[in-house]
């Protein structure tokens, strides 16, 4: 899952950003209106949490702009104003939800995994394939009922081979899906995490290459 953070306040962004990486999203960070919009044009996010009062252009032009794209990205409103006619101004605006400041982070949290599953790209909160479960509510894995210790990563990386239901996802796919912008594409990343990751599901081999084109369950 990619989350999009828009907050002038670099602290607070980069705070934000740290424990939604923690709880395992892949976060990219803006800290002015033009650069949200730059950023969403170039990449493929679930979710922006997006301050309304942005420098350069305003969070709510922001806003309007992805309404009018017809963009799947979802938007939560992360702001001060936080009076009911805020709320409704925002929400009228095209936002998905609305969350006042200051705000309890596991709530933020629950709130952008609710916005992920109403996407476009809806996710079941149980995948199962070959033995292996996982709970993306939870964030919880297990083979044949061994539970697996994965990383944030490793884990978003088996649930999108997973989603995909047997069909081959490109090592682009899943750099782009999970990973950050700020990732090498030339640093083999997708390849060290695959590598750990069919080292925590043991034998038999699940994780197939497919020469030129990616990977597989």
């Amino acid at each position: 899952m990619r989350v999009l953070v828009a907050e002038d306040e670099e602290i607070l962004a980069e705070l934000v950003a740290t424990g939604l990486r923690r709880a395992g999203f892949a976060v990219d960070t803006v800290y002015s209106g033009d650069a949200a919009l730059a950023y969403l044009g170039l990449h493929d996010y679930d979710v922006v949490v997006l301050d309304r009062d942005l420098p350069r252009v305003h969070g709510d032009d922001v806003a309007r702009g992805l309404v009018a794209s017809g963009s799947r990205t979802r938007i939560l409103m992360l702001t001060a104003a936080a009076s009911t006619e805020d709320r409704v101004s925002g929400l009228d605006l095209g936002a998905d939800d609305y969350l006042g400041k200051p705000f309890e982070f596991p709530e933020l949290v629950s709130r952008v995994r609710a916005l992920r599953r109403r996407s476009a790209r809806p996710v079941p909160p149980q995948l199962e394939r070959y033995g292996i479960q996982l709970d993306t509510v939870r964030r919880t894995a297990s083979r044949d009922g061994r539970e697996l210790d994965l990383s944030p990563k490793e884990f978003s990386v088996l649930q999108l081979l997973l989603e995909a239901d047997g069909a081959t996802v490109s090592a682009e796919e899943l750099l782009e899906r999970a990973w950050d912008a700020n990732a090498d594409p030339f640093t083999g990343a997708v390849r060290v995490c695959m590598s750990k990751l069919r080292g925590k599901l043991g034998e038999p081999a699940l994780i197939r290459t497919v020469q030129g084109v990616g990977y597989a369950l």
